[in-house]
């Protein structure tokens, strides 16, 4: 229990982590710094309620992978039961889609072309991933559970 707990905080921070928090650092540099030296508008508060939304979905589908599927987030630590239930029953990826809103919510609040660029990068990359890797992976893994699963839950919404 201990040890798929830590390899599961462990890959957040390592993946989401990595996408939604270290690489918009780097891109924004030292400007990041200037936007909290002003007073909030609106939309900077509303691009809050964006992030942490984001941030709620991918944390319930990290705890869904451990505790329904057994395993983590990561391709390297699969989970060992296919996840259907909570958020999975509405999106087949929840959590990329908490990681999209997480970088809009980044975007809009630093009010960052670069971060959208960013963005757009990373969804991009994120299909590729899902359609090239993950699924024909999850066709194997999981066989016609999967395939079942793939004729009623849509890929995004």
């Amino acid at each position: 229990m201990w040890s798929l707990a830590f390899r599961n905080l462990l890959f957040t921070l390592l993946q989401p982590g990595l996408v939604a928090g270290l690489i918009p650092y780097w891109i924004l540099g030292s400007g990041a710094g200037e936007t909290f030296n002003n007073p909030l508008n609106s939309l900077q508060y509303i691009a809050i309620l964006i992030f942490a939304a984001g941030t709620a979905v991918l944390i319930y589908c990290v705890i869904m992978f451990a505790i329904k599927g057994k395993g983590t987030l990561s391709p390297a630590d699969p989970t060992t039961d296919l996840v259907v239930s909570g958020l999975y029953r509405f999106s087949r990826n929840p959590m990329y889609i908490g990681l999209m809103l997480m970088l809009v919510g980044e975007a809009i609040f630093f009010f960052s072309v670069r971060l959208w660029i960013y963005t757009a990068f990373v969804f991009i990359a994120v299909n590729f991933f899902v359609i090239f890797h993950e699924e024909p992976r999850l066709k194997r893994d999981f066989g016609a559970e999967y395939r079942q699963y793939l004729k009623t839950v849509r890929r995004w919404l």
